[in-house]
């Protein structure tokens, strides 16, 4: 049940992303176009969106980490129980998080890499 319950928050946060980095192109088209304009090619319009994608997934993973800790803590002092934490469980959820930002940011920015520069200097 538990796996299920973690399983869709992951698809929801990773449509999240997904929506977060079609606006984010959306309201940086013109840039887009100025980029390409100058010499950018498809490939590093593609790399600037994935970072993007891949930054934000880490950002809201070490603020669900931090918070998950620190509640975990305060909780664990109110009831006597200190609680146990696997280091590397945590990493690997980091990495978990951060290919999630890559499959969800990566429909975006194939989305970005692919404007015309001309139309998207006319928007």
């Amino acid at each position: 049940f538990i796996s299920i319950v973690a399983s869709i928050s992951i698809i929801v946060g990773g449509i999240g992303i997904m929506n977060i980095m079609l606006v984010n192109i959306i309201e940086r088209t013109n840039e887009i176009g100025i980029r390409k304009a100058i010499g950018a090619t498809n490939l590093d319009i593609l790399i600037l969106f994935l970072l993007e994608s891949i930054t934000l997934s880490f950002i809201g993973s070490f603020i669900g980490i931090f918070l998950g800790i620190c509640l975990s803590l305060i909780i664990g002092y109110f009831i006597g129980v200190q609680p146990i934490f696997n280091y590397f469980f945590i990493l690997f959820l980091m990495l978990v998080s951060i290919f999630i930002g890559v499959v969800f940011g990566v429909f975006p920015a194939i989305k970005a890499s692919k404007l015309d520069p001309v139309e998207a200097l006319r928007k």
